[in-house]
């Protein structure tokens, strides 16, 4: 594998602690399969309750200095790693594509998309600013501080290996804090080539630290949610997991940001631009193959153009290439593991079941592997089917029917989660009428791709709380400290 990389250094198969690269104590490793080839492509370390609590204090010692560095210094670091990760972009892809599946074309993008963090949260880092507050006492003054709130949890999905990472850490390193991350355990390695361009850009050690496990993951996650000295907790993944470290984090009361699951609706009304539509469909629903939290889970279309606007998707679809990221010309990778493949087919057969009709795909590609599964479109949906209430995950596109705006509004709200919704129209009007109505903490206006670093990132209802991202992601790293002064005593 190490071969195929133009700086083959990039490539660590062991955590990075307090500026050092370490084994776990027990000596165990875990492998890490590349989804396409199902073919090993290295191995890490299987972190444990000790190895855990190491870093954390590692972390600890860090943050007493590196919370007082200048806020132009912390810039500087941030600006100089997100230089680095632009300079090794092939490098980087190759070994989100190894790890993940995504195609090459997929990771490059999110090899920019994650730098993008680091440059946008350098620019952010000068600019934490407080307050100066009338006290209704008029002999004294009142004023307000941002300050770093310590040591951080970080815990990260397999979806974007990195760039999951770099917004969770941009914010963090720019307020002041020092990280220990728990990279995934499906896509670790990108974590770690991470953590080795930090170290080349200076971070000081200690600062950030990056752990590795997958047997040990619940053993991992409960040591960074209820040791004293983490003060912070931001988790990328399931609702039932979130659910899961927010009750164990209650023991110590952190700090919590969370983005959990969703389903997405994607409403696209009678007097949309189809074109537009059909973009920004695709664009939401099958990029790396429907593996994204903010995906359509649910497609909304208006009873009198829902055949052309089904017709339209079908027909774009089908030239799409499956097969291994590696090959420059595949479009969809395969799924993460076989058990993201058998969910996405349970829930087109659970649809069927209940009186779907498949237009496009609707099963495995075994020939391919036991990663894969045909981009799929289903059609005549229905409330109570598991893509009602569940997220696919996956490369299906579930279409449903509605008559009227207030139909289709109340179809996208019947939902526990709410963390992104789209719609598609030309009314003024009602582009402003649903924006407002739909409960989710996103809303795509005619627009399929609502990622930016500029973006504030997060979910209402049980898609959690918090934003990455955005001026306002910075303030989920910082306490707000108020400082009243008497003036004549």
């Amino acid at each position: 594998m190490t071969s195929q990389l133009k700086d083959s250094s990039l490539f660590k198969q062991q955590c990075y602690v307090n500026g050092q690269w370490l084994p776990a104590q027990s000596g165990k490793l875990f492998a890490v399969d590349n989804p396409s080839t199902c073919a090993e492509v290295g191995q890490c370390p299987d972190f444990g309750a000790a190895d855990t609590e190491a870093a954390i204090k590692a972390a600890d010692v860090a943050f007493k200095s590196y919370r007082k560095t200048p806020a132009r210094a912390r810039a500087n670091l941030l600006r100089a790693w997100f230089n680095l990760m632009m300079e090794n972009i092939e490098d980087l892809a190759l070994i989100i594509t190894l790890e993940n599946g995504k195609p090459l074309a997929d990771a490059r993008t999110e090899v920019k998309y994650a730098a993008s963090f680091l440059e946008w949260f350098a620019e952010e880092a000068p600019r934490i600013y407080g307050d100066t507050i009338q006290a209704s006492n008029p002999d004294c003054r009142l004023i307000t501080l941002k300050e770093p709130i310590g040591v951080c949890g970080l815990i990260a999905p397999w979806n974007f290996p990195a760039a999951m990472i770099t917004r969770k850490v941009g914010p963090a390193l720019a307020a002041g804090c020092s990280v220990v991350i728990k990279a995934p355990g499906e896509a670790p390695l990108s974590a770690l080539a991470l953590a080795e361009l930090a170290h080349r850009a200076g971070i000081p050690a200690g600062v950030f630290n990056v752990i590795t496990a997958l047997d040990n993951t619940v053993e991992v996650g409960k040591v960074l949610t209820t040791h004293p000295i983490v003060k912070k907790i931001s988790f990328t993944g399931s609702t039932a997991v979130g659910k899961l470290l927010m009750n164990q984090s209650s023991s110590t009361l952190k700090k919590l940001s969370f983005e959990l699951g969703g389903n997405a609706p994607f409403i696209v009304f009678e007097d949309a631009d189809l074109d537009v539509a059909l973009r920004g469909l695709i664009a939401s629903k099958f990029r790396i193959s429907g593996q994204t939290c903010v995906c359509a889970n649910r497609i909304l279309v208006h009873s009198s153009i829902y055949e052309t606007f089904l017709q339209r998707v079908v027909d774009t679809v089908k030239n799409f290439k499956i097969g291994d990221g590696l090959d420059e010309a595949t479009t969809h990778g395969p799924l993460i593991h076989a058990r993201a493949a058998n969910k996405v087919h349970d829930h087109v057969k659970d649809a069927v079941s209940k009186g779907a009709r498949v237009v496009f795909g609707g099963e495995p590609l075994s020939d391919l592997g036991p990663n894969f599964f045909n981009i799929t479109v289903l059609a005549d949906m229905k409330p109570g089917m598991k893509v009602c209430s569940e997220e696919t995950f996956g490369p299906v596109a579930a279409f449903f029917s509605f008559d009227t705006e207030q139909e289709a509004i109340e179809l996208a709200n019947d939902s526990e989660v709410g963390l992104a919704g789209y719609f598609f129209s030309k009314d003024s009007r009602r582009c402003w009428r649903v924006a407002e109505a739909l409960e989710v903490g996103m809303v795509g206006v005619n627009v399929g791709a609502i990622s930016d670093p500029a973006a504030p990132f997060g979910g209402v209802k049980q898609s959690g709380f918090g934003r990455e991202g955005s001026k306002y992601g910075i303030d989920e790293f910082t306490i707000t400290k108020m400082i009243m002064t008497g003036i004549n005593t």
